[in-house]
């Protein structure tokens, strides 16, 4: 199982050096990637109509292209992925142009986790429909992965055209593995007939039981192996202490994960040594290798 950690958005400051040594000390302690999650705008919770969604303007998020393209040529070994983009909410040409270009000056070390998202806000504010977001996933994902295996690529769909255009130059990864993420049964289905992988997000091991059986039904359904499909659960130090991070690894290991993500956010850290400090106690706890 590769173990990676989720970046802390929300508690991180505006700070480049900070940055830099935190990924360069994640690298050191032995985790295999950092995950970022991702917003482009934050609402204003005294907005007309209210707002209960649970970031608002006042919490910090790094876009994760830029955030992991400076870190790709500060590090050596640590792959990035996104935890998830909103894929719908952005332009899929770009999108595959971005993606392509972190994957070459990462060499390879790139995995692009996406779902639908949640913020209409956001959508509004890009110019995206909210109301289709799912339908049109479907139709990007088959658009990344033309543009990431072909020179020249001729395509139109229902909102999609490229006439006879491509990228240059193309990722290392021809395509690059795309992830997925989502909760509700028709997310799930559509994450085993077209996703490399699902990265779990709900907040127990008893939740996500449930939704990993439609995952796992959903790939014997359309004749999938198993064994080729990833599963990337989060382990959220807020909720299970120091004493209950071997039996979650291990349950997690025997449910057929071959990823795991450490979340430091929400423990109340005031400073990134002090999220370092907690990381640092898990990877010698578990016996991460270097």
């Amino acid at each position: 199982m590769k173990i990676g950690v989720v970046f802390p958005q929300i508690e991180f400051p505006p700070d480049p050096i900070a940055v830099r040594d935190y990924a360069q000390a994640v690298e050191g302690l032995g985790f295999t990637h950092i995950h970022a999650y991702d917003h482009v705008l934050g609402a204003n919770p005294e907005r007309p109509g209210g707002w209960t969604g649970p970031y608002t303007f006042e919490q910090n998020f790094f876009e994760p292209f830029v955030l992991f393209s400076y870190l790709a040529g500060l590090t050596r070994q640590v792959e990035f992925a996104t935890g998830i983009l909103i894929l719908p909410q952005r332009q899929t040409a770009l999108v595959a142009k971005q993606a392509a270009t972190l994957d070459v000056l990462s060499n390879g070390r790139f995995r692009l986790g996406v779902g639908i998202g949640w913020n209409e806000v956001e959508y509004i504010a890009l110019g995206e429909n909210f109301h289709n977001r799912g339908k049109r996933l479907e139709e990007q994902v088959e658009l990344l992965r033309l543009l990431w295996t072909q020179p020249l690529v001729n395509f139109e769909g229902s909102w999609h055209k490229i006439p006879d255009a491509g990228l240059n130059p193309l990722p290392v990864q021809r395509p690059i593995p795309i992830w997925f993420g989502g909760t509700d049964d028709r997310a799930l289905q559509r994450i085993a007939r077209l996703g490399d992988g699902w990265m779990v997000n709900q907040r127990t091991i008893e939740q996500s039981r449930p939704k990993l059986e439609v995952v796992l039904r959903s790939l014997q359904a359309v004749g999938r192996d198993r064994s080729s499909f990833g599963i990337e659960p989060r382990l959220n130090m807020n909720l299970i202490g120091e004493d209950g991070w071997e039996s979650f690894i291990h349950t997690w290991q025997e449910l057929g994960a071959t990823h795991m993500a450490v979340n430091t956010m929400g423990c109340g850290f005031d400073s990134i040594p002090a999220h370092v400090q907690a990381l640092q106690n898990f990877s010698k706890t578990i016996g991460l290798k270097r």
